[in-house]
């Protein structure tokens, strides 16, 4: 495992070093509509502005002669990106200018990182757990089958309040695990492969290797590779497709919720097509908290479907929240345009679940149309989740929707 290069990009502007700041650019960006007070993270290619090393650039928010320093992050790719977050007490409609600068070297320590133990990459933000990937191998509890084992899931998903939102292993469904994205029915080499019902022994998606991790002042990120792995007779299995997974989770600067984006590109691992074939769940999948029922949750999507008729309709977006002992929060579900069969088809669980209204969510591309991955291309699903306390509103969550599936312009003047 290696360390994706990082730049902590933040320093304060004090008497003395303001007259030596550099401009480079200006960067604006206009905001169409209300941000119903949610943070926006924002990114601008670097090397179309300037090849100055990452080291000496800084960022500046500009209101009329007033500037300030904001924490920035470059990331170091195929292209160079600097992310910013846009705050939520200035992010009001209309023009917001910023400027890069040219100043010294800041070595400010990550305020959200990750932390790699006991077979989990978990993410931090000061004292508090945000979220975990599970990369070892876990079993299911002692006397039930062994085929249920599985790696590379997310859990727990804790609220900004320190609640677990996923559940792993209940005994309705041993093989839920947490946040995962494994695909039901499958067309592999003339066999029907199941990744999903891991007790069948047709399949599952396993951890490879930690591709990359990135820590820093806006966000703390993970990539990971998984393989769909095809179970064949006489113990022999195949590689059909590899995932490469990353979750970035942005520093919150607001302690009733956080912005976690989750992207995945899947390629073929060998010369064979993988045909994901239609079925009613399969995909981006949420086993949600045992704390909710039908009594005491609620779904509402984007297209203002409830959890009576979420199953089955089409969304941008999906709210599930509900009771948490005392308090109350949730978790949004986005998804980006480009991915397949967008809006995407929605798997709910009926209110009637297990007897007691349990709850899971899924967005599932392939539910009522078939999906075709040929060697040599690589396919990418993207999901924004707004993970927080207390109630989230229709227009809230569109807001949310609105900056990620929209993303605001930027426009650059040099100098």
């Amino acid at each position: 495992m290696h360390t994706m290069r990082y730049l902590l990009a933040f320093f304060f502007l004090v008497i003395g070093t303001a007259g030596f700041a550099q401009k480079i650019a200006t960067l604006e960006i206009e905001l169409p509509q209300t941000t119903s007070n949610l943070e926006i993270p924002v990114k601008a290619k670097l090397d179309e502005i300037t090849l100055l090393p990452d080291s000496v650039l800084r960022l500046v928010a500009v209101e009329g002669n007033k500037r300030t320093p904001i924490p920035c992050q470059i990331e170091n790719g195929n292209a160079r990106f600097i992310h910013w977050i846009i705050d939520p007490a200035s992010a009001t409609k209309g023009k917001h200018t910023y400027e890069l600068v040219k100043g010294a070297k800041s070595n400010l320590p990550a305020t959200i990182k990750i932390n790699d133990q006991q077979g989990a990459l978990t993410v931090r933000a000061g004292d508090k757990n945000l979220v975990r990937y599970n990369y070892k191998t876990v079993y299911p509890p002692a006397g039930i089958d062994t085929a249920y084992k599985r790696s590379g899931f997310i859990h727990p998903l804790w609220t900004p309040h320190g609640q677990e939102l996923t559940r792993i292993q209940a005994p309705d469904h041993y093989h839920h695990y947490g946040i995962w994205n494994p695909w039901t029915h499958v067309l592999f080499e003339k066999d029907t492969v199941d990744f999903w019902n891991i007790r069948d022994r047709k399949g599952t998606v396993r951890f490879a290797n930690v591709v990359a991790t990135a820590d820093g002042p806006v966000y703390s990120e993970y990539e990971v590779l998984q393989e769909h792995v095809a179970f064949r007779p006489g113990g022999k299995e195949k590689v059909a497709l590899n995932e490469l997974q990353s979750v970035r989770v942005y520093q919150p600067k607001d302690q009733e919720y956080y912005i976690a984006d989750v992207t995945i590109n899947m390629s073929c691992a060998s010369p064979s097509p993988v045909l994901l074939l239609a079925y009613r769940y399969g995909g981006f999948g949420w086993r949600t908290t045992e704390k909710w029922n039908k009594d005491n949750s609620e779904v509402l999507t984007s297209e203002g479907k409830t959890r009576k008729e979420a199953d089955g309709s089409t969304a941008r977006w999906c709210i599930v929240q509900g009771q948490l002992d005392q308090d109350y929060g949730g978790l949004v579900m986005m998804s980006y345009p480009t991915n397949y069969n967008y809006p995407e088809p929605l798997r709910i669980w009926p209110e009637t679940m297990n007897g007691r209204g349990d709850m899971f969510a899924n967005f599932s591309p392939t539910k009522n149309k078939n999906w075709l991955l040929e060697p040599g291309k690589t396919y990418t699903l993207k999901y924004r989740l707004i993970v927080y306390n207390g109630h989230f509103t229709k227009e809230k969550a569109e807001s949310g929707w609105q900056s990620f599936g929209n993303s605001p312009k930027i426009t650059v003047k040099l100098k």
